[in-house]
């Protein structure tokens, strides 16, 4: 097969990550090509993606190919899994043994064939899910030493902000039409302004000239964690909702992030749902959540709402598992070509 349909397959996948026959044909592509690691991570994540137990039952009554398919994937991620175990060990810390299982079982949980996978409470994350991190929809702000400190910063960034607003261009459709994240490709609000962005980091790289113009956020966020994740994460902006828009449900790609918000301007209702918790922003006040849970947001105010929103590493990830994550979503993406947070 040639490089450029086997990368072809892989973006077919990630435009539709629950379709199991697109993530074992792009898994078989990545093995011929000699990708044998990358193989048995997009192998993983179509699993993650829709269930073993529901691909088994697709491929009950599937041709031989798809079934042979699964069975070179089957066979694969055991043989990893197998190899991982024999040296992870050896690379972490002393007594680290536990975060070294939690590794194993986020890259290659699905070992087996028969093997029913455990539904995952209130998060779903498309395309990487962490075993063993709370599922809390929102997080009580006091577990962040950071927080008092931003909000102390509340009213110059609230200046700034106001600055940037005066310049009418500044802002962009927070989904562009060339956004390619597979959760909010059909979304009824790409290209639509009335969800709109000015970016202080974008897709992990920072935006110099906006920040020049935001000196104050831009150095708000020294002592801040926020996730690292070459070409793809932390972004930071303005976040912008007009009266009356509404952002509908929808989940977050990966559980090893947490979204935050710092409300600048709430000029009357404006909420946030996340799973069954319905946050009202107030400014000022810090917001932190888990985006893998299901959320939505709205404006009910007859003006502007605007937050400072930024992602940052969960805290109960180790300086290992986070450069291991990074690692391992920045490969799926440098091949892809495509996001995958």
């Amino acid at each position: 097969m040639k490089p450029d349909e086997s990368v072809a397959l892989v973006s077919t996948f990630f435009e539709n990550p629950e379709n199991a026959r697109a993530g074992l044909a792009a898994g078989a592509a990545l093995h011929e090509a000699g990708e044998h690691e990358l193989a048995v991570a997009l192998w993983t994540l179509a699993d993650d993606a829709n269930g073993r137990v529901r691909r088994i039952k697709d491929l009950d009554q599937a041709p031989p190919l798809w079934r042979n398919l699964s069975a070179l994937a089957d066979r694969e991620l055991r043989r990893f899994l197998t190899a991982l175990h024999a040296g992870a060990i050896d690379d972490f810390e002393a007594g680290a043994a536990t975060k070294v299982e939690r590794l194993r079982r986020a890259f290659w949980p699905l070992t087996h064939a028969s093997a029913v996978r455990q539904e995952i409470p209130l998060q779903r994350s498309l395309i990487f899910h962490m075993p063993d991190l709370p599922a809390r929809p929102i997080e009580p702000n006091a577990r962040f030493d950071w927080v008092p400190a931003l909000e102390a910063k509340t009213p110059e960034i609230q200046r700034e902000l106001r600055g940037v607003l005066a310049d009418h261009s500044a802002f962009r459709p927070y989904l562009e039409r060339v956004d390619s994240q597979p959760n909010v490709k059909s979304h009824a609000l790409v290209g639509n302004d009335d969800w709109s962005a000015f970016y202080l980091w974008k897709d992990g790289e920072r935006v110099e000239e906006n920040c020049a113009r935001c000196p104050v956020t831009a150095a708000a966020f020294e002592n801040i964690p926020l996730d690292r994740l070459a070409g793809q994460a932390p972004s930071v902006l303005f976040s912008l909702l007009k009266p009356g828009a509404h952002i509908p449900p929808h989940h977050g790609l990966i559980n090893t992030r947490l979204i935050c918000h710092l409300p600048l301007l709430v000029p009357g209702p404006a909420w946030l749902r996340v799973g069954a918790k319905v946050h009202h922003w107030q400014e000022g006040k810090v917001c932190i959540f888990d985006d893998s849970v299901e959320h939505e947001a709205k404006n009910d105010a007859d003006q502007t709402r605007v937050v400072l929103l930024f992602d940052i590493w969960r805290p109960e990830l180790s300086a290992q598992e986070r450069q291991e994550v990074a690692k391992f979503l920045g490969a799926i993406a440098s091949y892809s070509g495509e996001k995958v947070v």
